[in-house]
């Protein structure tokens, strides 16, 4: 017998919009307007990178862009060609210490309990 996995759930920007509204008790257009701003700003800084930068963001964790190193001897698994990779920009998150202090934290359910 195979294990059942669950599906994922998965959290989008309209969701994040009517938490912002509960929590401030304000309607969803200005949470919205609100949330927008936020993730432009943050997506704004980050593609200034260059090549790399932090922002750190108290109690959540930290979003980083890193530059990679060239790869000179990759190759192409369609032809088998050698071909060099470029140094390229690439994103990291690292959570906060309270956020990774919370994941680390064991699971209550278990497979065997799900059964």
């Amino acid at each position: 017998m195979g294990i059942r996995t669950k599906k994922i759930k998965t959290f989008t920007k309209r969701d994040i919009v009517k938490h912002v509204a509960q929590l401030r008790k304000s309607d969803l257009t200005t949470s919205a307007k609100w949330v927008d701003d936020i993730f432009s700003a943050i997506r704004d800084i980050m593609m200034t990178a260059d090549p790399a930068l932090r922002i750190e963001v108290r109690d959540f964790g930290v979003f980083e862009v890193k530059q990679t190193k060239s790869k000179p001897k990759a190759r192409n698994p369609k032809t088998g060609e050698i071909i060099q990779v470029p140094p390229r920009r690439k994103t990291h998150f690292k959570p906060s210490k309270l956020l990774k202090k919370f994941l680390s934290q064991p699971l209550v359910h278990t497979i065997i309990d799900q059964k």
